[in-house]
């Protein structure tokens, strides 16, 4: 039975992580948060100090993320040091955000994101997989739901850590995020024409893992 390389595309808020990691888990795959590379960069260049262009080009030759999923939990590795809790700091958000508008750097992790796939057995998510990291991926998935149950969705995450926010504002934002993503100049957010269109706005997370791991089973050859 061959392994295949599973490709999970789709806007801010859909559940692409953890749906990409249950996934993985159930398959028995590698499962490579591509935001995650991204954010350990910006770790990286905190803990260096490095900001200008040039000196970051010489910050990627050093540079390499690694992955382990640990009683449920995709851990990160920067250099073989454990990143997994610094890289969701907000700063280190706001930082990766900025530094992945960066052409060489995104082409860079492109490349590293690459090698993750050639072996097969992996599931990577992000907004670009299937059309620009994995075009020729033998599963493609474009994750999505309403902007409201994806703002739902946040503002339930939010108050459980003992917060307050406005649902009105988080479905604004989100939309504006959509647009954003969409329309940038360097891999726009958008639906492979060979991936399959899942909208889980009435389904659960086992639900939506369920119907992946069917469809990736099919391409197996099960």
């Amino acid at each position: 039975m061959k392994k295949i390389r599973v490709a999970i595309d789709g806007p801010a808020g859909a559940g692409k992580s953890s749906v990409s990691r249950l996934t993985a888990e159930k398959l028995g795959y590698s499962y490579i948060d591509t935001g995650a590379i991204y954010r350990a960069l910006a770790v990286f260049m905190g803990d260096t100090g490095v900001e200008e262009h040039d000196k970051i080009r010489e910050l990627l030759k050093n540079f390499e993320v690694s992955f382990k999923i640990e009683n449920g939990i995709n851990r990160v590795f920067l250099n073989g040091r454990d990143v997994t809790t610094e890289i969701r700091a907000e700063k280190i958000s706001m930082k990766a955000s900025s530094v992945s508008a960066i052409p060489f750097v995104r082409e860079a992790l492109f490349n590293m994101q690459r090698k993750y796939a050639e072996v097969g057995g992996v599931v990577m998510e992000g907004r670009d997989i299937g059309t620009v990291i994995m075009p020729d991926a033998e599963l493609k998935i474009f994750l999505t739901a309403s902007p409201e149950k994806r703002a739902k969705r946040r503002m339930l995450e939010i108050e459980a850590k003992g917060l307050k926010v406005d649902f009105d504002e988080l479905v604004k934002e989100i939309k504006e995020r959509d647009i954003k993503d969409s329309t940038r100049a360097v891999s726009p957010l958008k639906q492979a024409e060979d991936a399959v269109l899942l909208d889980n706005s009435d389904i659960n997370l086992e639900q939506t893992v369920d119907l992946i791991v069917k469809y990736a089973h099919e391409r197996e050859g099960k």
